[in-house]
């Protein structure tokens, strides 16, 4: 077997199963890995010295083909269900050889890196890949050690990734030939049938939202953090669409990390070493941190060209909506290194209601905190998904359902027992619309929701009064600096009193109906926080 660049001796490639394969290469720099892919076809360059790639038939993750297998490890803590589907090792166990006779004959690239900045919690990660662009995404993604680290690391955790392999499904029991399997015995993700590059980052989250609540009392989110300059540690949840990326990106803190993150004794730390953005419609002027990362290095996926020229064109998504930049840490100007902050003072819960029910601005008490949590709601409007004509609810447990191995209230318990450790303020900020619902009211400014943020972290809404709101019982402030006062409470924004009580009340209802699947495991403060219809 031919072998390339710096070789772990530590651990042999045949603990992963892998036998015959005729040449590896071992933590290749990310140049040698760029110009392995322009041999093979399979990336091109743009003019930002970024290198773009086709992520083929996938180009996002497919949720229901993801399983965990049931063993003694997983079987009385995994939360199983539609989410976390268990399969048995036995399965496991066949699946791995396949692929493992599948990379027989080839030419393979291994990485071994880590995940989680804050040292106590590292976990070594090798990732085996057939195709070089996964390979140098997996190292913008981890983090990366040092060379003399590289020869001599043993890994925690291995992923196994074969896209251009997919099983006969029906054989194993699975859904499809596609499949991402998490196997916390043998401590290895099997990723087969898909090359969307997302599988990999997201299979390792998955692991940490397992073992560090478990194992360790970490909480994992599913969030963005920044610091400020007197060193005040905030994190932002939200989904897609809510501002997440956009309200984190502040020019006056300095970010920690965009999308992972462990909340321990001591403070907040990235799972990560890079950041994986989304790319449609991306400016300059919108999102200058994240325009000016697409350089040499970064690895932009499904993204496509201006006609005859090699100019990313990120409105163009013939492709797919879910157009990615995938870049390490170090090309972010205001990036922390290590990327690691204190104990949270604030927390922010964007949401954007397309209602127009919920404020601009509530402080959440602790139930209220881990009521909300625990539904993760966010509204789709008209135009963001065929089909859809109103304003539609959507809930992702903990903003991150699909991640959570664990039953929902695990993670919010741990959220209510360190506020109240620490006393941090938990905002729900509500991005979405004032003034009517969708097609009557009008988007919230995003300086108006700035300035409401910005007034949270400089402790300027510690002294003002607050008032309740009559459905969901969230404290409003009365006045906030440089906001209007008048649209703190969205129903004096609204033109008919009445209008507004019945579409308050229809989406309270839509709350309550999707927290009775976690009712039976939630205690009395998170029940007591529902909304009152």
């Amino acid at each position: 077997m031919q072998e390339n660049g710096i070789k772990n001796t530590a651990v042999p490639l045949s603990a992963a199963g892998l036998h015959d394969v005729t040449s590896c290469n071992w933590n290749l720099t990310p140049q040698e890995l760029m110009d392995k892919a322009i041999a093979l076809g399979h990336g091109v360059y743009a003019d930002s010295g970024a290198i773009v790639f086709d992520s083929g038939e996938f180009s996002g993750r497919s949720p229901k083909d993801r399983y965990i297998v049931r063993d003694a490890i997983t079987e009385n803590h995994v939360n199983w269900g539609d989410v976390n589907v268990g399969v048995t090792a036995e399965v496991f166990d066949a699946l791995q050889k396949e692929v493992c006779d599948y990379y027989a004959g080839k030419e393979i690239f291994v990485r071994d890196n880590f995940v989680c900045a804050n040292p106590t919690y590292r976990l070594n990660v090798r990732t085996i890949n057939e195709i070089p662009y996964h390979n140098l995404f997996v190292d913008n993604m981890f983090m990366r050690p040092s060379d003399a680290e590289k020869a001599t690391m043993v890994p925690d955790w291995t992923i196994l990734c074969a896209p251009g392999y997919k099983t006969e499904a029906a054989k194993h029991g699975l859904r499809q030939g596609n499949f991402v399997i998490l196997n916390f015995t043998k401590k290895m993700v099997l990723i087969a049938g898909t090359g969307y590059a997302g599988e990999m980052k997201k299979s390792i989250f998955s692991v940490l939202n397992f073992i560090l609540p478990v194992n360790r009392n970490v909480l994992p989110m599913h969030c963005s953090a920044n610091i400020g300059q007197d060193g005040d540690t905030a994190v932002f949840f939200g989904l897609s669409g809510t501002g997440k990326t956009t309200l984190s990106a502040d020019p006056n803190r300095d970010l920690i990390g965009d999308d992972e993150h462990g909340w321990a004794d001591d403070g907040v730390f990235n799972f990560e070493g890079g950041c994986y953005a989304k790319c449609v419609d991306l400016t300059e002027e919108k999102e200058p941190q994240i325009f000016k990362a697409i350089k040499h290095g970064c690895v932009l996926e499904n993204v496509k060209f201006f006609p005859g020229t090699t100019t990313a064109d990120y409105s163009n998504i013939s492709k797919t909506e879910n157009t990615r930049a995938a870049y390490p840490m170090t090309h972010i100007d205001n990036a922390v290194n290590p990327s690691v902050g204190g104990v949270p003072r604030n927390i922010f819960f964007l949401t954007c209601d397309a209602f127009g029910v919920l404020p601009p601005i509530a402080r959440l008490t602790p139930g209220q905190a881990m009521y909300h949590f625990i539904s993760g709601y966010t509204a789709k409007v008209a135009g963001t998904e065929a089909g859809i004509k109103d304003p539609t609810t959507t809930f992702s447990a903990c903003f991150g359902a699909p991640f959570l191995p664990l039953h929902p209230t695990k993670y919010a318990e741990m959220l209510g027992e360190r506020m109240r450790k620490t006393g941090a303020n938990v905002w729900l900020i509500n991005t979405g619309w004032s003034g009517g619902s969708f097609g009557v009211g009008n988007r919230m400014k995003l300086s108006y929701t700035r300035a409401m943020i910005t007034a949270a972290l400089k402790g300027e809404l510690n002294g003002v009064s607050f008032e309740n709101h009559p459905v969901f019982g969230l404290a409003m402030p009365t006045s906030c600096p440089n906001v209007p006062a008048e649209i703190l409470n969205p129903k004096n924004t609204w033109s008919d009193a009445a209008a507004y009580d019945a579409k308050a009340q229809e989406l309270a209802k839509q709350f309550v109906n999707n927290f009775a699947k976690y009712a039976s495991q939630a205690n009395e403060e998170i029940m007591s926080a529902a909304p009152k219809i």
